[in-house]
């Protein structure tokens, strides 16, 4: 699980797409999204088929995120590459599975759960 201080230190001089836009509700966010890119499975060059990532991540993990916590959250993960939404992840979505949201305190607190379509996902993680 990322500590505070990892965020705090990705957070620290981040270049975001959109400088004076920039938001950050809560550190959970940043971690729901980094456990959404971690069960993805990646490829060598970014995918450039446009993707709604925030709205994506934030149905799976139940609670509002920001572009910003998407990027900050794609910058600290070693296995993801490029901008906002054009990262190096599969056409085909992994679901991740629900045990990664265990130990995040604000998952699933905000209703957007409800929203969450199975058929976004080619493939579920086991789990």
């Amino acid at each position: 699980m990322l500590t505070a201080e990892q965020i705090a230190d990705a957070k620290q001089g981040f270049r975001y797409t959109h400088p004076g836009d920039v938001l950050h509700e809560h550190d959970d966010c940043i971690r729901m999204a980094y456990e959404w890119l971690d069960a993805q499975n990646v490829r060598a060059t970014p995918n450039k088929k446009f993707r709604p990532l925030k709205h994506i991540i934030e149905k799976w993990g139940g609670r509002y995120v920001s572009q910003s916590d998407v990027e900050v959250a794609a910058a600290m993960h070693p296995r993801i590459r490029g901008k906002y939404p054009d990262f190096n992840l599969s056409a085909r979505l992994v679901l991740p599975s629900d045990k990664r949201l265990e130990g995040i305190g604000e998952a699933l607190s905000q209703g957007y759960r409800e929203r969450l379509d199975p058929k976004t996902y080619a493939i579920r993680e086991d789990g």
